[in-house]
């Protein structure tokens, strides 16, 4: 058992590794995957300036690329419409529509030439061997810029995630020599449809944006959305509106989708409703507004490294001076080699060397004679003359040696050692050479089509809380014990709205919070029955009278409800076992009447709710009497300011009390019953047990 233990956990861990580095999550270095780099090395390889049907591309990915044909024309596709690297030719798809693209055979591409000014340089490029061992393919590309950053990815490994948003190409390669510079730069995103953007909690690629279709609201019975949220097309955003008018959220006469080359989706108000009224209700309920989250995940040193949009912007500014550095080098011994060559043929025709193999019969003998007649200018050589040297020389044409331009090969000469300085100088400020590389490289990119497209916006996200309409009967029928919105029969006890939450108390004392429902079932003993809202139970005291079963004494409890866990059951009396629920009320204030049984010498009490403290929800109650209870009379009166700062005070002191849970998120609605109760009657009358709105009778 343990041995096979072991072989599943190391199995799984090369399959996660091979999934995270192989599959998945794009290297820093070049910001390409396994698939997308093999796809570009292909098309290098194939690249004659002409197009090439994207199955033949798919095809001869294949022998780079093991996991199948449809992986690579997908990876290929995406690719060619970040339109950076891929010159396409056909019906690639349209991400404001949702349109798929052509088949493979159907579209066609070729590599552009930008590719290989930023990726290509197989001098100092590591390969290695394919998967059947019969081709070589690149490690990473050399890139002089963050591609993962312009291109943005989205990867789903095992047991991690990456996804980066598209930024601006300008913007990048302009972050990319600031930071070179040591300056400061600030990169937010740039989406292709276009749209409104907040970044207030962008977090340098770490954290999440808000986007915003862009909405046309001039007319005041029409809305015409212009540009569309990333990631979202028309026929989704579509799909999101029709299902917000099925249920209800938002009344639209039509929807009519004109997008082409542009977004246009026109959206045609119902009677009575204006732009001005519904533009929030569509940020909410639709799927013009989005929140993105990001994670900056990629692969750096041959293991995942979640870094920042800075961490990658500041390792390419590293980077590019390290390529700079190598591309210089290999042009600085191309350059040696090149002025070796041509002061070898200068001295070689010059000096008639090759006047001193005429009489040689063999082939040794013809190249030590060339080596020897080399001897008395040495010192104008770069190097040593090798048998690769005189195997060139002895190639050279008898015309080209007759017609040989002494003039012409010293300003070679001349040239070549000019080149050479300045490669010594850059080699020497690379920080300049890279800066005027990365300029080059900006200057290839076309400043119209590459210009910022999504706009930087401050606003808030619009919570549906915020927009929707209590216009919900909330009914509970006793004789079922079934409460909801979409229950027949039944009393209406408030009006709410889907995204409401509500209080609901028991005859035992239990309490607890719930979500609004279609129908749920609460039981035939619901006692009371009020919104969840957070500042509305702020000023609710709830008053329990209740009676000890054993003792026969009655209570009184005064105690505020909140710090709910959703669901989750409470207990409102100290003793649930033992205590019997005979009185509840949430009037701020009343005069409370009781009677007692039998004969004694006083036949009843009067006091008031303000005469005793709010305390604490897990509080026990405060003895009213020891004698057995006739009847309750509860008359509501005003809370006056003294009795109201007392209640306040008592506050502080009952906090410790509570029972901690988890804060829910509430909204503001004053239950009927506390409304009435702020208001004092207008004709006294005898005082019942009917006077109690929101109260129920003795157990």
């Amino acid at each position: 058992m343990a041995k096979a233990k072991d072989l599943f956990r190391q199995n799984f861990i090369e399959y996660a590794s091979y999934v995270i580095k192989d599959r998945a999550i794009p290297d820093i270095e070049d910001g390409l995957k396994p698939v997308q780099r093999r796809i570009l090395h292909t098309m290098i390889e194939m690249d004659d300036g002409r197009f090439n049907k994207v199955a033949n591309v798919v095809g001869s990915t294949m022998h780079y690329h093991p996991h199948g044909d449809a992986s690579i024309y997908t990876a290929l596709v995406n690719l060619a419409n970040c339109d950076l690297f891929i010159d396409k030719q056909g019906n690639y798809g349209n991400f404001m529509t949702g349109d798929g693209p052509a088949a493979a055979r159907y579209i066609e591409c070729r590599l552009l030439p930008f590719a290989k000014k930023v990726l290509y340089n197989p001098e100092i490029t590591e390969y290695v061997e394919s998967y059947d061992g019969r081709s070589k393919e690149p490690v990473v590309f050399p890139a002089k810029i963050p591609v993962v950053l312009i291109q943005g990815t989205e990867g789903i490994a095992v047991g991690m995630s990456t996804k980066i948003l598209p930024h601006n190409a300008l913007e990048v390669i302009d972050a990319q020599i600031a930071a070179i510079k040591g300056e400061e730069f600030h990169l937010y995103p740039d989406f292709p449809g276009g749209g409104f953007m907040d970044v207030s909690d962008y977090q340098d690629g770490l954290g999440s944006v808000l986007v915003r279709a862009k909405l046309d609201t001039s007319n005041a019975k029409k809305i015409i959305i212009e540009e569309l949220p990333y990631g979202v097309d028309s026929e989704k955003m579509i799909h999101s509106i029709e299902d917000a008018i099925k249920k209800g959220r938002l009344k639209i006469q039509s929807v009519n989708d004109f997008t082409a080359d542009k977004v246009n989706i026109e959206i045609s108000l119902a009677k009575g409703t204006y732009t001005k009224d519904i533009v929030d209700a569509l940020y909410a309920y639709t799927l013009c507004e989005q929140k993105i989250s990001v994670n900056c995940l990629v692969i750096r040193d041959k293991l995942p490294h979640v870094c920042t949009v800075s961490d990658v912007i500041r390792y390419h500014a590293d980077h590019i001076l390290e390529v700079s550095k190598k591309e210089l080098e290999v042009e600085r011994g191309h350059l040696f080699d090149k002025l070796h060559t041509r002061t070898l043929e200068r001295i070689f025709i010059e000096e008639r060397i090759y006047k001193r193999i005429e009489q040689k019969k063999t082939q040794e003998a013809v190249v030590s004679a060339v080596k020897t007649g080399f001897i008395p200018y040495q010192d104008q050589l770069v190097r040593e003359v090798t048998d690769e040297d005189v195997d060139r020389l002895l190639k050279i044409p008898i015309r080209r040696i007759s017609l040989f331009d002494i003039e012409k090969n010293n300003q070679e000469i001349d040239q070549i050692n000019a080149n050479i300085k300045q490669v010594d100088y850059d080699l020497t400020h690379l920080d300049e050479y890279s800066i005027r590389t990365l300029t080059s490289i900006k200057a290839d990119l076309d400043a119209e089509t590459h210009k910022r497209k999504t706009v930087v916006a401050d606003f808030n996200m619009i919570d549906v809380r915020d927009v929707a309409k209590r216009d919900n009967d909330l009914k509970y029928d006793a004789m079922t014990g079934y409460l909801g919105i979409n229950i027949k029969t039944g009393n209406t006890m408030m009006k709410v709205s889907e995204f409401d939450k509500i209080l609901i108390v028991q005859k035992d004392g239990t309490y607890y919070c719930t979500n609004v429902s279609d129908k749920l079932f609460v039981g035939k003993e619901v006692v009371y029955v009020g919104l969840a809202d957070k500042e509305s139970l702020e000023d609710i005291v709830f008053t329990v009278i209740y009676l000890d079963r054993k003792t026969k004494v009655t209570y009184i409890k005064r105690c505020k409800l909140s710090g709910f866990i959703m669901n989750k059951p409470y207990e409102l009396l100290p003793d649930p076992e033992n205590n019997s629920l005979k009185k509840l009320s949430i009037l701020p204030n009343a005069e409370v009447t009781v009677t007692y049984k039998g004969p004694s010498r006083v036949k009843e009490t009067t006091f008031l709710f303000s005469d005793y403290l709010v305390k604490g929800a897990k509080a026990g109650g405060v003895t009213i009497t020891k004698k057995e209870i006739a009847s309750i009379r509860i008359k509501p009166c005003k809370l006056v300011e003294n009795e109201k700062k007392t209640a306040t005070e008592s506050l502080s002191d009952a906090t410790e009390d509570e029972e901690q849970g988890e804060d829910m998120e509430l909204e503001e609605v004053k239950a009927p019953e506390a409304e009435a109760a702020k208001t004092e009657p207008k004709k006294a009358r005898k005082p019942s047990d009917d006077d109690m709105p929101g109260l129920f009778d003795d157990v």
